[in-house]
């Protein structure tokens, strides 16, 4: 199977070009070889590789700068998944595509099905969005996995961030009223793996890990593994403040409910998805005994 990697140097990209690998010859161009804001260059290099798999780890990521940016968001979030599902839809290929937990309202306190009613906040959200609705209509075979508060041992996110702070403050204020699933994105390559191994019908799925907790616990629970691994902090998980998403302003809206039900895709898979407390276990440990 001819695999197109897109997205390489990303946080899911990373990990899916090691994980993917045993299921076909991977081609993975990086920003030097492939601009993938440039249309034309994109159709060129789909018709001169003619993947068999896309799995689309590209994407605009930035949230806030996204309201400022909106041409070149929905070209990255909706325009290049548009155009990689129509080619899939022409040339028989399979499309495997990441969406976002900010597809939907943020209100309540349920889980989001994949049923549920869409309703982004954001430019970033609406991007997103866009992109999901222009595979699905697309015809082409494809999984969609939505996520959540993505983060790993390598590149710039919370984890990282939250790490780097507490060697040098004593006290942290954190959003503690949004609610969601920190998500790595090693689990989210495994995920994908099984499910393009598998023949589970494609569509869409939610994918992150099983429990939840608030950016202000996901931080707690960052120190105190950290401290169990020795690190020197400057402040422990009793120095981390829950404040109000009020009291962070930021120039896009957050979703307060990132919640989001695994039913059906435990159930295609028949596995359980592990607790996000073990995942950050996991994952924090990696980045300690390799940085």
């Amino acid at each position: 199977m001819k695999i197109l990697l897109l997205g390489k140097t990303g946080q899911v990209g990373f990990e899916l070009h090691r994980t993917l690998s045993p299921l076909g010859t991977i081609t993975a161009p990086g920003r030097a070889e492939l601009d993938l804001t440039n249309e034309h260059a994109v159709a060129d290099y789909l018709e001169a590789h003619q993947p068999d798999l896309i799995a689309n780890a590209s994407a605009w990521t930035a949230v806030d700068a996204a309201e400022d940016h909106q041409r070149e968001a929905f070209r990255l979030n909706a325009g290049l998944p548009e155009q990689l599902a129509r080619f899939a839809a022409e040339q028989g290929a399979f499309l495997v595509h990441y969406s976002s937990d900010y597809v939907y309202p943020g209100n309540g306190d349920q889980p989001w099905q994949e049923t549920s009613a869409t309703g982004p906040l954001s430019v970033y959200g609406a991007s997103k969005l866009a992109g999901d609705e222009a595979i699905q209509q697309s015809g082409a075979e494809h999984f969609i996995f939505r996520t959540s508060w993505v983060y790993s041992a390598r590149g710039n996110n919370f984890m990282k961030t939250m790490l780097r702070l507490a060697k040098s403050k004593t006290e942290l204020n954190i959003v503690a009223d949004q609610i969601g699933a920190p998500t790595p994105a090693r689990l989210i390559a495994q995920i994908t793996a099984m499910a393009v191994h598998s023949n589970i019908a494609g569509g869409l799925y939610h994918l992150a890990p099983a429990g939840e907790t608030s950016w202000h616990g996901f931080a707690q629970e960052i120190f105190r593994l950290a401290n169990d691994h020795g690190e020197h902090l400057t402040m422990g998980p009793e120095n981390a403040h829950p404040i109000p998403t009020s009291d962070y302003p930021t120039p896009a809206q957050r979703p307060l409910n990132a919640r989001m039900d695994l039913t059906k895709l435990e159930t295609a898979l028949n596995i359980q998805l592990p607790h996000w407390q073990s995942q950050l276990a996991l994952t924090l440990g990696e980045y300690l005994e390799n940085k």
